[in-house]
């Protein structure tokens, strides 16, 4: 959530940088600002009645102990009415706060100055690119048939047990997606990451905390007898440890990271893009999170996309790193980079990650702050995440890059996880 104090000393900047999101905020600013102005006045009002009646109490005192029984009496009767003049103001002032924080949370985070202007994928800027696309033998197919062919990954058995977008993981293919979980992890040990096993349902402050809640509560499953949600990703649980939370100054950057499975409705998602492993209701994913100083955040994010670049490069899945654009960007980032691997059966990239610096906008939701050494005051902190990373198109790439008539390969990095170095 973007901080009233930004809006009030610059609602044209907010106006402006909320364009590049293809966003015409006016109406919203300037309605924020007039209940940020009137929750102002009520707060002055209220605050001048309280001055006006210790003034009055602290006059009641002094005359009682002088023995003008009397006049202090006299004096207590207006503050019967000041006090219900207060109450009035305290009510009003309640619903004017909520409707300003109604408001605040339509608001989109501003995106990052090098964040480029567009409406979709098509005007992302690609950053870099490595790995070399493999040349596939004649026969070669996509990941859905592969799987059936060797009985890997069962999609009618879960349709059975669930219904579509919950598939069965048999065999080697479940020996597979646990081997990814353990070397995600453990690189991941190896980067500074501290391993959190949170909770994968939350409430609605933590759906809130993070933006989840109220902009994408369609796309989450909901618990409705116990009003909790399945968590989208680890990133939800694990920031909101942060919720409410003071932190010192050198405590920063935290670093910490899940393996938990995400569970999303994709309603409306349909046709070849979707298809087997490409989009899923649920699946496994290990995420990286991080709580930085905001004049260090964006050293943190450069960190953070060359830890996951190196996971790519040691499973040596041809990759590129795109800059997303306003109009391609979630609501809560301020920059998001998006990795996409080469799928060869299919032709086209996959995305297996986004990391993004959400700069102060999660954390002022949270009340996630720090403060200095020797500071009274305290500072919202920078909030970051990524995919590092989500397997079911991992997968999909591992199992369609590296087929051969003789069975499907496994990276050598991945071996002593797996225990079996090809699926035949």
């Amino acid at each position: 959530m973007l901080t009233i104090n930004l809006i009030r000393e610059q609602p044209s900047f907010v106006i402006e940088r909320l364009k590049i999101k293809n966003l015409d905020a006016t109406e919203t600013v300037k309605h924020v600002l007039e209940l940020d102005q009137r929750r102002r006045e009520l707060q002055a009002e209220s605050d001048s009645i309280q001055a006006e009646l210790n003034s009055l109490s602290r006059e009641i005192g002094a005359m009682m102990k002088q023995g003008k029984k009397d006049e202090a009496d006299a004096a207590r009767q207006g503050i019967g009415a000041m006090k219900e003049k207060q109450k009035q103001l305290a009510d009003t002032l309640e619903e004017v706060t909520a409707r300003m924080q109604e408001e605040l949370v339509k608001l989109p985070n501003l995106p990052h100055q090098l964040v480029a202007p567009g409406t979709s994928a098509d005007d992302n800027v690609v950053v870099r690119s490595g790995g070399v696309k493999p040349e596939l033998y004649a026969g070669a197919v996509a990941h859905w048939d592969l799987i059936k062919r060797y009985d890997i990954i069962d999609f009618e058995l879960g349709i059975k047990i669930t219904g579509a977008g919950f598939p069965v993981y048999k065999g080697k293919g479940a020996r597979l997606q646990r081997a990814l979980v353990n070397f995600f992890l453990n690189e991941g040990e190896k980067a500074g990451y501290r391993e959190i096993e949170p909770p994968i349902v939350v409430n609605e402050d933590s759906g809130f905390g993070t933006g989840q809640l109220p902009d994408k509560e369609g796309q989450m499953y909901h618990v409705g007898i116990d009003n909790l949600y399945l968590i989208p990703t680890a990133e939800v649980p694990i920031t909101n440890i942060y919720r409410d939370v003071i932190l010192d100054a050198d405590d920063l950057p935290v670093r910490n990271m899940g393996y938990t499975p995400c569970f999303r409705r994709e309603a409306g998602s349909w046709g070849a893009h979707v298809r087997g492993l490409n989009r899923l209701h649920q699946f496994d994913k290990v995420e990286i999170v991080q709580i930085a100083h905001p004049d260090r955040s964006y050293e943190a994010l450069e960190e953070m996309v060359a830890h996951v670049e190196s996971l790519l490069v040691k499973l040596e899945l041809p990759y590129r790193i795109v800059r997303l654009c306003g109009g391609d960007m979630s609501f809560t980032s301020a920059m998001t980079y998006d990795f996409e691997v080469w799928s060869a059966a299919q032709q086209r990239w996959l995305e297996v990650s986004s990391t993004s610096n959400f700069e102060a906008f999660q954390a002022n939701r949270l009340k996630c702050r720090f403060r200095e050494k020797g500071a009274r005051q305290t500072t919202l902190c920078h909030t970051l995440n990524g995919s590092a990373l989500a397997l079911p198109r991992i997968v999909a790439a591992l199992l369609e890059n590296n087929q051969t008539p003789d069975g499907i390969m496994i990276p050598p990095v991945l071996v002593p996880y797996t225990g079996f170095d090809v699926i035949s």
